[in-house]
């Protein structure tokens, strides 16, 4: 079945709705990671962390490029760091609703 163009873009907020999708995003955002690297920063298993680099390479927010045995991630859009930001900040002028909204559970 094709996905709407509605469908697509709740999948793109999805792929964000993760927390620990997020963090990696933010810290690969700061510059090319290793995948060890992600798993010390995210503080969870490497499969875990594997599995949500897969995501965000599905999903096209980083990219991944090999290194002899290493995968390297990157952000391949730099659109993708605005969008952070602005997120950030909309979350932040709108804490007090979010933090009230009980129709999405929180994590």
């Amino acid at each position: 079945m094709p996905c709407t163009h509605l469908d697509t873009v709740a999948k793109f907020f999805r792929a964000l709705s993760d927390p620990t999708r997020l963090k990696l995003l933010e810290f690969i955002l700061r510059g090319e990671r290793t995948s060890a690297e992600c798993v010390e920063h995210a503080g969870i298993s490497q499969p875990r962390v594997s599995v949500h680099l897969s995501c965000l390479v599905d999903c096209g927010y980083v990219t991944a490029r090999r290194d002899g045995k290493k995968l390297r991630y990157s952000v391949g859009d730099p659109r993708v760091a605005d969008l952070v930001v602005l997120a950030r900040s909309l979350a932040a002028d709108n804490a007090a609703a979010l933090t009230c909204c009980t129709r999405i559970p929180g994590n």
